[in-house]
């Protein structure tokens, strides 16, 4: 099935500025989340698109390549345990330069590419990591378990058994690379002998094949900071997939997406909730406990207040990432009207409504104002 294109499935438009891609990729990202859709498979692919959709319109470089040349650009795509992509990939598809376990083209030597490079590099690696509100807010250690090839254990990752004879490749002496003509372009490639190595081996491993490298669990620790956001990228260097031959390792690049919480909503470095408070509270006022991320405080409630609200308590929002500051939590106040009333209770009220006047209903005489042309003849 055919990529949909990333604008379309961000729900924006080829000109937009980023923070109006953010904003789209939030929303769309709540909505999806597998969290919020339990056992929905659509929702969950629908998912995974978005963030591999903002993983490429979120990057200003990869977005000027995808504008550019399309899914082309990022051949292989973005998802799962596979490599990370850049838009140079697509030079080694116009210029014939493979990009097999054991070598990659030039331009992975000199960009980084998603396959094993020139030395024998190993690919980096992308991990999805769901964390908690609360996880984001102060900040935590993460370990993650990943299967991945990792230097092997009987070879100690040179590729060779006990005994056996390593020779400099008489096809690239060395090199781990031959000069291919493209037309009017000569191109470096791996050597088709050695595979890049530079070494040819007559007794190879057999555990790895001769390649250095074996499929493992790995577990790697990570430092998640405080105030982190979803979508936001961390880079374990060496953290990817083993180098061929004691090349050296790739990167792991972890995805960082914030479970949904029950009370707060999340927008930047402020926070939103809603509150019910009482009927009596809004009219006599009072004061009420909010609930934050570091523990609840009180909030005053003017009398009259009215359903709806929003009130400001400053500094109790999220932590603000690589900073000391924190932003804003926004209550929205939600009157709670009395669902039940014994005779005497009703009564109370009757008399209540009895005596107040007109001037105990500002909104609804504004109102009345407004629409007493709607209903003249």
């Amino acid at each position: 099935m055919a990529k949909r294109d990333y604008y379309e499935v961000l729900e924006v438009t080829r000109t937009v500025e980023f923070e109006e891609i953010k904003r789209s990729y939030r929303k769309l990202a709540v909505k999806h989340h597998p969290d919020k859709n339990p056992g929905d498979e659509t929702a969950q692919l629908r998912f995974h698109e978005i963030s591999e959709a903002y993983e490429i319109l979120g990057d200003p470089e990869k977005r000027a390549a995808y504008d550019r040349y399309g899914h082309s650009a990022f051949q292989g795509g973005m998802g799962g345990s596979g490599g990370v992509h850049d838009p140079f990939d697509l030079f080694r598809e116009m210029f014939g330069a493979s990009g097999g376990s054991a070598g990659g083209g030039i331009f992975d030597h000199f960009f980084g590419g998603g396959g094993a490079s020139q030395d024998g590099r190993g690919s980096d690696l992308r991990y999805d990591l769901r964390i908690s509100l609360e996880e984001a807010f102060a900040g935590c250690e993460k370990e993650i378990e990943i299967r991945k090839l990792d230097t092997c254990d009987t070879c100690d990752g040179s590729g060779a058994a006990k005994g056996a004879k390593v020779s400099t490749c008489s096809l690239c002496r060395g090199r781990g690379q031959v000069v291919a003509s493209r037309g009017f372009f000569q191109v470096a490639q791996p050597c088709p002998q050695c595979h890049g190595a530079g070494q040819t081996i007559d007794k190879p491993c057999r555990d790895c094949n001769g390649q250095g490298r074996a499929e493992k669990t790995s577990r790697i620790k990570l430092n998640i900071p405080a105030g982190i956001d979803e979508g936001s990228r961390l880079r374990s260097s060496g953290g990817g997939e083993a180098g061929a031959r004691g090349g050296s390792a790739g990167d792991l690049y972890v995805v960082i997406h914030l479970k949904e919480h029950p009370v707060f909503v999340r927008e930047g470095s402020d926070l939103h909730c809603q509150i019910p408070i009482p009927f009596v509270t809004a009219a006599l006022g009072g004061e009420v406990e909010v609930p934050t991320l570091s523990g609840p405080v009180n909030l005053k409630i003017p009398a009259g207040t009215q359903g709806g609200s929003d009130f400001r308590v400053k500094g109790h929002g999220m932590t603000r990432l690589q900073s000391h500051g924190k932003g804003d939590l926004h209550v929205k106040l939600e009157v709670e009207v009395p669902t039940k009333l014994n005779p005497e209770q009703r009564q109370a009220l009757q008399n209540f409504a009895e005596l107040c006047g007109e001037e105990n209903t500002p909104i609804h005489r504004s109102f009345t104002e407004r629409i007493k042309d709607l209903f003249s003849v």
